[in-house]
């Protein structure tokens, strides 16, 4: 009974400790530990000089978070109406990443509210926005962000393309596409064709391709290869439209040095 206790003594403490090291983990601001000054301009941050930064929000959290700023909800722009003020915009008057996300908050994504998906959404946009689309919004509303972490070892397909197929593919109700044998990406709804999960790079050595570094921003190759997002934007009031205000041969020749 006596070592009983002796070890009850020694035990009680020790749980309290480590559910008081549970709880100041997950009560945690996001960017806790990281220098105030990476950020921000004054050394001594107050909530006077706190929204003055070294650079712009998309350029400092894509500094992190790369994936989820190379195909998101635009960010960084003038709004052209009023917001909910649960959603503040920047000192400039523009929508940025902190419009949504709480910066040093603790909740889950960071997120300003509660909300989720549509319902999301329609606090700034509204029902008839999402309804003109032809799948009614439903692969913009589940996220603001396509930040696909892996791909299947079985395609040789970057992450985005995977998500984007995951709606698109030959069982979907509108705007089909397969993948046949030859790595052809192929538009039911069109005749046209392209390969995928092909390395740019390796498609300049044969001739008749742009360089890389001459290659407009819009035009995105993840991880080095063709994908969806090289040629369609996802977060757009046309969703799935194309990467420049251009017609479909002007597209082409992007890359194509016919």
């Amino acid at each position: 009974m006596l070592n009983y206790k002796k070890w009850a003594v020694a035990f009680f403490p020790a749980l309290i400790i480590f559910f008081l090291w549970g709880s100041a983990r997950t009560t945690a601001t996001h960017m806790a530990t990281t220098p105030c000054t990476l950020c921000h301009v004054a050394t001594e941050v107050t909530s006077a000089n706190a929204a003055v930064l070294v650079a712009s929000q998309e350029k400092l959290c894509g500094g992190c978070h790369a994936q989820a700023i190379l195909l998101s909800h635009p960010s960084g722009f003038a709004p052209k109406r009023p917001l909910a003020k649960e959603y503040p915009l920047d000192w400039k008057g523009d929508l940025t990443c902190s419009s949504c996300h709480n910066v040093h908050g603790v909740q889950t994504g960071l997120m300003r509210t509660p909300l989720s998906g549509a319902v999301f959404c329609q606090a700034c946009h509204e029902k008839a926005f999402f309804e003109k689309m032809p799948d009614q919004g439903i692969s913009l509303t589940g996220a603001g962000h396509l930040d696909a972490k892996s791909a299947s070892p079985s395609l040789d397909l970057d992450p985005f393309s995977l998500q984007c197929m995951s709606c698109h593919d030959e069982q979907a109700d509108t705007n089909q596409v397969g993948i046949d044998p030859q790595g052809l990406m192929r538009h039911k709804s069109s005749s046209i064709n392209h390969p995928i999960g092909k390395s740019y790079q390796a498609a300049i050595s044969y001739g008749g391709y742009r360089p890389m570094d001459q290659l407009p921003k819009a035009i995105v190759l993840p991880d080095g290869k063709i994908g969806c997002i090289s040629c369609h934007v996802g977060y757009s009031k046309e969703h799935g439209g194309l990467v420049v205000p251009k017609g479909q041969s002007e597209l082409c020749l992007i890359c194509h040095d016919l």
